[in-house]
């Protein structure tokens, strides 16, 4: 059931996408707040007309501009699978009072001798596996049981989708797409806004504003940048 409004000593915080992954996003913080009680979770905006009036008995609060007018602080989860959409949500939301802090699972280890950075926003779901010395962008997405291998770099907006796999000294840039069960070798860099489909397995550099699949990965389409 919601936490009730009551619990003023907790940091009211809504989620941005009422899809399937705004169903995970809210599992996650219900998660979290199982071991330290942090969110007050206060409900849904989407910008899909057809959303419903409740989402897992949560409310759905309107649209990005309704967002936009919220006039108190407020922390906002954007639950958008796409790295492009996410981006252009992000940069309208660009507000004195929003905060986008960073959501880990309970699971997920990353304080001890690991060094790892996470930036504003990240979403880092049950079962990921950081190892050391990694940089995780801002509104980076991991999704469930990633493995991230060490010195790997995640630059702002990328997306991995389920059991992706990131080798040591991975560079993947701004923007990059990691479908699920998707590897990238050791020291491969993947270019901007770029696509890896699910299960391929990326042995060489991929460049930017393309997509790849297959094992191992080729490039089959470019787009415009």
């Amino acid at each position: 059931m919601p936490l009730k409004s009551q619990l003023t000593y907790l940091n009211p915080i809504v989620i941005f996408g009422a899809g399937g992954l705004g169903h995970e996003v809210l599992m996650l913080l219900h998660q979290i707040n199982k071991v330290i009680p942090q969110w007050e979770i206060l409900g849904f905006y989407d910008d899909d007309p057809n959303t419903p009036e409740y989402i897992l008995d949560y409310p759905y609060l309107g649209t990005l501009a309704d967002l936009q007018q919220y006039q108190k602080p407020l922390a906002i989860a954007i639950a958008i699978g796409n790295p492009v959409l996410k981006a252009e949500i992000r940069s309208k939301l660009n507000l004195p009072d929003f905060s986008f802090p960073p959501l880990i699972h309970p699971t997920v280890s990353n304080k001890v001798f690991q060094f790892n950075y996470i930036g504003e926003g990240a979403i880092i779901c049950q079962g990921t596996i950081l190892t050391t010395n990694i940089h995780v962008g801002q509104q980076v997405l991991l999704n469930l049981a990633c493995t991230i291998g060490h010195d790997a770099v995640i630059d702002d907006f990328c997306a991995l989708m389920p059991q992706a796999n990131i080798s040591g000294n991975v560079k993947l840039a701004t923007g990059v797409y990691i479908g699920a069960s998707a590897t990238v070798l050791p020291g491969v860099q993947v270019g901007e806004n770029s696509i890896i489909g699910a299960g391929a397995v990326v042995t060489k550099n991929i460049p930017p504003h393309c997509t790849a699949v297959g094992v191992p990965a080729r490039v089959i389409k470019h787009y415009a940048e």
